[in-house]
């Protein structure tokens, strides 16, 4: 399962570093958000959401998490169990629910402009948030 988990990361963020370039680019030669737009940030919100799911799974079946039953002030204290007991799975979430919240709005106005803004920043600061806490020693 971590293994499966950590080979949909780079789905997952190949698809959002798509989704934001996407929109810049939109946002910059000001043209209308169509089809094609809709389906790139579609399955960078898809993949992503998969990712979390895969990465809850993988949260709780870990050999870290029995490291709770030394309470709080223990994983706290070290570093690795810290990072992914407590970082890794908050910061995640909180950039999915970003990422998902992009989603939502961008489906609220009409204007491509304000679309490819939304998504722009919503998944933008989801996916700094999603790289700034990835495992990079153990990941690659």
């Amino acid at each position: 399962m971590l293994s499966l988990h950590s080979r949909v990361a780079y789905v997952v963020l190949f698809t959002l570093v798509l989704a934001v370039l996407n929109a810049f680019w939109g946002l910059l030669t000001k043209r209308a958000f169509g089809s094609r737009n809709l389906r790139i940030s579609l399955f960078g919100l898809i993949f992503s959401h998969i990712q979390l799911l895969l990465g809850l799974g993988v949260y709780f079946v870990s050999p870290y998490f029995s490291a709770w039953e030394n309470g709080m002030g223990a994983v706290m204290k070290d570093a690795t169990l810290r990072l992914f007991l407590v970082e890794h799975p908050i910061t995640n979430i909180l950039a999915i629910v970003l990422i998902t919240m992009g989603w939502s709005l961008h489906k609220k106005v009409a204007s491509g402009r304000k679309k490819f803004f939304r998504i722009a920043v919503f998944y933008g600061i989801g996916t700094l948030l999603l790289i700034s806490r990835i495992p990079w020693d153990q990941w690659l």
